[in-house]
């Protein structure tokens, strides 16, 4: 029995997963465990770029999405522990070995890690900061509700029990968190590991970071939705941002009234106020780390509660049509 299985979901990932197989490898002898790939029914060269590695064990099946790949490996697997990352990570040197530290104790079912970041660019620095930001949150928990399966590990008599991942999801979004989610309203303990790190590429234009922001609201509507007391709060989520999520629609009635109502003090700009005011503990937080960043941090939540709150809102008539069926 190995200690330890690496399950790596890949979809036409020939031209990256190697980099993600070269820094685990080294690294699971130590720990008596197993790599497993599961190829999602890739069309390019995929089995081809894992055949150089002949201590990766490879499964196959018929396109079918993220989830049901995950699930199909820790059926597959051979260890005690299930680690999952993403075909597009860099583990760190040491990263197995924290990510299996907390195990030690034997109440702990789940551990989540942390990304990390080597692009120069405004908009990665952005996304690395907002990540550090929630860090920051789940660091002062004693246990968390919110693992993320870049750097994810749950026993596996537990992950089985649950039945994994809610294979309803048919994108890699938020399956994770819903599969924790449920794992916390059962009252079993996960950890976060700030120091079993991957490095990732993180979007790195504004636009595609937006976007980025509207798919994580919109389906995280569907895990709320099996979950709702997570709604209101989570280990992971600032409450701040949900106050900002909610004063974009604000801002919208507020213009009406200033239009129609012309009040003494216009409602739009008490609103706008508000809004920068609720920023200033983030950007003076990025600014000690990056001015750039800190300077530009107001602009930049206003477009994520912009597009978290149409995300939201499209993910609810979405949710709502596919309870009626």
């Amino acid at each position: 029995m190995k200690s330890a299985s690496i399950i790596i979901p890949t979809f036409n990932g020939a031209s990256r997963i190697g980099f993600c197989l070269d820094a685990l490898i080294p690294q699971v002898a130590l720990h008596n465990a197993e790599i497993l790939v599961v190829d999602d029914g890739s069309t390019d060269n995929t089995a081809e770029s894992i055949e150089r590695f002949p201590k990766v064990r490879l499964v196959v099946q018929a396109n079918a999405g993220p989830a049901k790949a995950r699930n199909t490996g820790a059926r597959e697997a051979h260890g005690n522990i299930l680690l999952f990352t993403d075909d597009d990570c860099v583990p760190t040197a040491d990263w197995l070995t924290e990510m299996l530290a907390p195990f030690s104790d034997p109440e702990t079912v789940g551990v989540k890690g942390t990304y990390r970041t080597r692009q120069a660019g405004l908009a990665a620095r952005f996304v690395q900061t907002e990540y550090e930001d929630k860090y920051r949150l789940m660091a002062g928990s004693a246990d968390i509700d919110f693992v993320d399966t870049y750097s994810a590990a749950f026993r596996r008599d537990r992950f089985l029990e649950m039945n994994g991942y809610d294979t309803s999801f048919p994108v890699a979004c938020a399956e994770d968190v819903e599969l924790s989610y449920r794992m916390s309203t059962r009252g079993w303990k996960m950890k976060f590991a700030p120091d079993a790190v991957v490095y990732h590429t993180h979007p790195d234009t504004f636009s595609l970071y937006l976007k980025k922001k509207y798919k994580f609201a919109f389906w995280r509507v569907l895990a709320v939705r099996k979950n709702p007391a997570k709604g209101v709060k989570d280990s992971h989520t600032p409450q701040i941002m949900k106050l900002q999520l909610l004063l974009a629609p604000a801002l919208v009635a507020a213009l009406f009234v200033d239009l129609f109502a012309r009040p003494r003090v216009f409602l739009s700009v008490v609103v706008l106020v508000l809004f920068f005011v609720s920023t200033l503990p983030f950007a003076l937080r990025a600014a000690k780390k990056d001015i750039a960043i800190g300077l530009l941090s107001p602009a930049l939540l206003a477009g994520r509660a912009c597009f978290q709150f149409v995300g939201v809102f499209a993910g609810m008539i979405y949710a709502a049509r596919k309870s009626l069926k």
